[in-house]
């Protein structure tokens, strides 16, 4: 698909593929409080491993996801890991400023929830930062069923976050 074929259905979940990962690279950036800053290279890298990686349109909304068997060395990653034998982890998902407010980002959610269903997982995670505080995410996780199974420091103290789960 080439970047003008979004444009025949523009809210279309569709794969992140080679030509949209600089719109996704400057995206994940422009977010990088709650994300992580990536560069190109560690980019295509976590595509290659990811379990899921969708876009909305020429760039409306993104979402990276994997599951327990990925090469990922995040600490949050690695935290699920260690404590779940068997789940679908939603790495990163952002909306454009002028996108939000669409149900993108619940659109995404539940894609990643049937996916996850039919690949045989009965667990879906999630991260959220709580220093800094993001309240709307705790909002939003809380809203679609998750729960809080921990806590942690991650990078050297920097930040704090909280781990969700949520039965599928």
């Amino acid at each position: 698909m080439s970047l003008s074929d979004s444009h025949a259905n523009p809210s279309a979940i569709e794969p992140i593929t080679a030509a949209f990962e600089p719109a996704v690279l400057a995206l994940n950036n422009e977010h990088a409080a709650e994300l992580s800053l990536l560069d190109a290279k560690r980019l295509s890298h976590l595509l290659a491993q990811s379990f899921a990686g969708w876009r909305i349109g020429s760039l409306e909304a993104f979402m990276i996801g994997f599951d327990q068997d990925a090469d990922y060395d995040s600490e949050n990653f690695l935290w699920f890991r260690e404590r779940f034998p068997r789940f679908a982890y939603v790495d990163r998902i952002a909306v454009a400023p002028f996108s939000r407010g669409r149900g993108h980002a619940r659109r995404l959610y539940q894609h990643f929830f049937e996916a996850a269903r039919q690949a045989g997982h009965s667990i879906v995670t999630a991260e959220v930062n709580s220093d800094p505080p993001n309240p709307a995410s705790d909002a939003f996780h809380t809203a679609l069923g998750f729960e809080v199974v921990g806590e942690a420091e991650i990078y050297g103290g920097e930040r704090r976050v909280r781990y969700f789960s949520r039965r599928i």
